[in-house]
């Protein structure tokens, strides 16, 4: 199921062209290094490698430990099967799971809204953040965590992304890799 969710996701990413320009420069090889900095390495080692182009999402590398990698423009992230469900729903604007899922951005990220889950550019009042390295709890249990709730939180601190959509998750820093 997850794997026929990851497909449907890439779909959905390509077609709104998120990805395809900076990856299709880049060699196979070098965008499967890219993509799995996104995690740890004893979870980058076995994680699936997904990369978009032309509007479909090709597997570079299978994977055997139920992660997938892979790039989001210059985003690189890491996601067990729960979290690609997750982000599925946040692409198809569907119901998002209720189970708890995790995802690696040990790269940090370039920025995004921290109020609307589709802004695709900061502007004066969506309250763009930009995250240095990270995980992401997602699911109904991540809410109960009692991190802050502000749209402007710092982002060196535990906060709640996209609160009061179905897509609220948490974020939370690590040191850099």
């Amino acid at each position: 199921m997850s794997r026929s969710i990851c497909w449907l996701t890439a779909l959905l990413l390509s077609a709104s062209n998120i990805a395809y320009t900076q990856q299709a420069k880049d060699s196979d090889s070098d965008y499967i290094q890219k993509a799995t900095s996104a995690a740890p390495a004893s979870i980058a080692k076995d994680a699936a490698v997904v990369k978009f182009e032309d509007g479909t999402m090709r597997t570079l590398r299978p994977g055997t430990n139920g992660f997938t990698c892979m790039m989001m423009g210059t985003d690189k992230m890491c996601n067990d099967a729960n979290s690609m469900e997750f982000f599925h729903a946040v692409m198809t604007k569907g119901a998002p799971p209720e189970k708890v899922g995790v995802s690696y951005m040990l790269a940090g990220d370039d920025g995004a809204s921290n109020t609307d889950p589709y802004a695709k550019e900061k502007t004066a009042d969506n309250h763009w953040i930009v995250t240095g390295p990270h995980i992401m709890l997602v699911g109904a249990a991540a809410k109960q965590l009692g991190y802050t709730t502000a749209k402007d939180p710092d982002p060196t601190k535990p906060y709640m992304m996209w609160v009061g959509t179905p897509y609220e998750h948490a974020m939370i820093p690590t040191a850099a890799k």
